[in-house]
């Protein structure tokens, strides 16, 4: 078998990154200065690494972060009332495996979207299926579905993500639908899977918020019992970026 035909069925096996390596090695001629079990070891890592970049992306794409977060760039800030060890030990995940969930809380603009999605985005980096959403938009989305029939099936993908995050949460009043509708996400993803919420609303008014006692009292039940509480203080970030402009 000559090295064309090596190559097309390294292609029609869609192992692409190993043909295109082995052929790159061909061209300059290095194949020699390996023995073949290092060779062979070059280009099965060098698959193994393409399919995990390409599968981190695909998650990345999923999720739909509206902004490009990471752990790196996050501000501890004194005044910010955020605990480096604390945070840094929720980026491990672990919450995640104990599918314990994360409130974020504070007023406009002191970055609940950002560290929310900053946890999304190391999650995504360690194959976690992640969905960022904005909870009003997500609630008439299903709102919606059980118009048309897809409430099941949109349902179903919110409780197959290993970590939602909610976004905005509490920033618009909860009529009957919107109830039911979050009752549903939190109950299937109760001990199951982990959740993020954000939201400019303190913990203690949600129960006004959501409106209907007995639901109001099974979403916290469920939710708030479960979570690690970030409550953030400052000022706005935002207002920081445009005196800086």
């Amino acid at each position: 078998m000559n090295n064309d035909q090596t190559v097309e069925k390294l292609k029609d096996m869609r192992l692409t990154a190993m043909a295109e390596l082995h052929m790159e090695h061909l061209r300059s001629n290095r194949t020699g200065k390996m023995t073949p079990d290092e060779y062979l070891a070059l280009l099965i890592d060098h698959q193994w690494e393409d399919r995990q970049n390409r599968k981190i992306q695909r998650l990345l794409k999923t999720a739909a972060f509206k902004q490009k977060a990471s752990m790196a760039d996050v501000d501890y800030a004194q005044n910010r009332n955020l605990e480096k060890n604390m945070f840094e030990r929720l980026a491990t995940l672990d919450f995640i495996k104990r599918r314990e969930n994360i409130i974020l809380t504070g007023a406009s603009g002191v970055g609940k979207s950002y560290l929310a999605q900053a946890l999304g985005h190391q999650a995504c980096m360690m194959e976690h299926r992640t969905v960022y959403l904005n909870t009003a938009r997500i609630l008439k989305r299903l709102k919606l579905a059980k118009v048309d029939g897809t409430y099941l099936k949109e349902l179903h993908r919110l409780t197959r993500a290993d970590l939602l995050i909610l976004d905005d949460f509490g920033l618009q009043a909860f009529d009957n639908h919107a109830r039911e509708a979050l009752m549903d996400i939190i109950d299937d993803r109760h001990e199951r899977t982990s959740t993020i919420i954000a939201s400019q609303i303190p913990v203690s008014a949600w129960y006004d918020i959501i409106g209907e006692g007995t639901i109001a009292d099974a979403i916290l039940d469920r939710m708030v019992n479960s979570s690690h509480r970030v409550d953030l203080k400052g000022e706005s970030l935002r207002k920081g970026k445009l005196n800086n402009v």
